[in-house]
């Protein structure tokens, strides 16, 4: 199964600090607030956590034994989908992708220019003119370096991301040192009144923050065709899962101790920013808004990598038009970059016309990327079930291998009931009109637009799933921006 070695490629550690730059972002520093917002208590959110916990480390464990198991379907993600369930669906997948993939920096602009508005004014919400025109110059600027060359990038990334763990880290020790941890407070915080909700739904208001925080964890299985093998890069994605699970289990379960959940719910975005305030002081709020700027410059570069290579790498294997395939002299995505440009330019005329905040950026790019990880899931259990995974198994025997299966796909339906009908019609909105594009390249390869019957009755689905969110989204039952 090593028979796809590339000796030049990426290795594990250059994947897993990609893996870490493209997750570790804004989420770490407005979970605290955004989980107690959501209604739950520390009891539901810890039930929250175990249940991404579990279902986050079956989708990478999924990813893992893919690699090991199926070396020839390079890219991940897509090329998962598009094996399994065809043409149509596998450029879906791959659409649906790249759209989340696209929003994310978008909603990292969001709150590094909220962030950056306490020494800077001028950029009043993060979604102003004067942010949006700011964030539309620096995305243009990285899509123009990524074209340079991906190789290279992510090797500048993995020096970015060190240099954004450290304050992470310092800000920490500083909240452990200052004894702020107090137990009676976490006890109290731990189920809530009465009022308060049953635990089911306070556990699924956790589900759009936890699945968030997670988004990016398979920026190397998207980068496989660049790693030394495809097992290489699934082992980067289970080494990056287990490092920040654990990163983000230690700063919540510690803000969970400091405030009573109403004073957390309050906290303004980020809220981590406010948190550290309170224990240490002014200084305290310097170093977090420190710390964000620098995680989410690092993150916007390396979401951009992998937006460009969400375009470029689909379009070499067919799945999207062959001009977004081709590459400069240096090897770099250079007609992908431009696009990704392109569509980051898009959505940030979107939130400027809308005023769109943080939350609802991040709520929109986690319902996209559901279908993208159920549809891997779905796929890994196919491949257990056809005895393709379990021969010769390895990390479990076929047992386990069931078992990350079953969990990867449970926890893809979990996380569709979780995010409520409205959700599910506004990703009609996105993935439909993708439609167009695959039409086109279809035409342009000279086959049937339909390769299979079900491909058309999927299509169809997809056609009065899209009637139905704009005629909700016409009378105001929706409202994705």
């Amino acid at each position: 199964m090593e028979n796809n070695l590339n000796e030049r490629g990426l290795g594990t550690v250059k994947l897993t600090f990609f893996s870490i730059g493209t997750t570790l972002a804004s989420g770490v520093f407005s979970m605290v607030g955004d989980l107690a917002a959501s209604g739950a208590y520390t009891g539901a959110t810890l039930i929250g956590w175990l249940v991404c916990g579990l279902g986050t480390l079956a989708l990478c464990l999924c990813f893992y034994q893919l690699g090991v198991k199926r070396p020839d379907l390079q890219s991940g993600i897509f090329a998962y989908a598009r094996d399994g369930f065809g043409e149509y669906i596998g450029f879906n997948v791959a659409w649906g992708y790249l759209l989340s993939a696209a929003l994310t920096p978008v909603a990292f602009m969001a709150l590094l220019f909220t962030t950056l508005s306490k020494f800077f004014p001028v950029f009043g919400s993060g979604s102003n003119f004067v942010s949006c025109l700011t964030a539309s110059i620096i995305l243009w600027l990285l899509c123009l370096l990524v074209a340079r060359g991906v190789k290279e990038a992510v090797t500048v990334n993995m020096i970015a991301v060190i240099a954004k763990i450290i304050p992470i880290l310092v800000m920490i020790l500083a909240v452990l040192f200052a004894r702020a941890f107090k137990w009676s407070i976490f006890i109290a915080n731990f189920w809530g009144p009465d009022a308060a909700g049953s635990v089911l739904s306070q556990v699924k208001g956790t589900m759009f923050t936890t699945v968030w925080i997670f988004i990016g964890i398979e920026g190397a299985v998207v980068l496989s065709t660049r790693a030394k093998t495809t097992k290489v890069a699934g082992r980067a994605a289970v080494w990056s899962f287990l490092g920040l699970l654990a990163l983000y289990m230690v700063i919540d379960i510690m803000g969970m101790g400091i405030m009573p959940h109403d004073q957390l719910a309050a906290l303004a975005t980020p809220s981590m920013s406010s948190l550290v305030e309170y224990v240490v002081g002014p200084w305290g709020a310097v170093l977090v808004s420190v710390a964000i700027i620098l995680s989410l410059i690092v993150a916007m570069f390396s979401y951009t990598i992998l937006v460009t290579d969400s375009a470029c790498l689909p379009a070499k294997q067919g799945c999207f038009p062959k001009f977004l395939a081709q590459e400069n002299s240096n090897g770099g995505p250079a007609h992908a970059a431009i696009v990704a440009a392109c569509i980051f330019q898009f959505f940030i005329i979107l939130v400027y016309v809308n005023d769109s905040s943080f939350q609802i950026l991040y709520t929109l790019s986690t319902s996209l990327i559901m279908i993208p990880y159920i549809s891997s899931a779905v796929f890994m259990l196919v491949q257990t079930a056809k005895g393709v995974t379990t021969k010769e198994s390895t990390g479990g025997g076929a047992f386990g291998i069931w078992i990350i299966s079953l969990l990867g796909t449970i926890y893809g339906a979990w996380m569709l009931y979780a995010s409520g009908w409205q959700y599910i019609l506004i990703m009609a909105l996105a993935y439909t009109p993708g439609a167009i594009l695959y039409f086109i390249n279809q035409k342009q390869k000279g086959e049937k637009m339909f390769p299979k019957a079900y491909d058309f009755v999927v299509f169809i689905i997809m056609v009065v799933w899209f009637i139905a969110a704009v005629v909700c989204l016409v009378t105001g039952k929706i409202a994705p921006f």
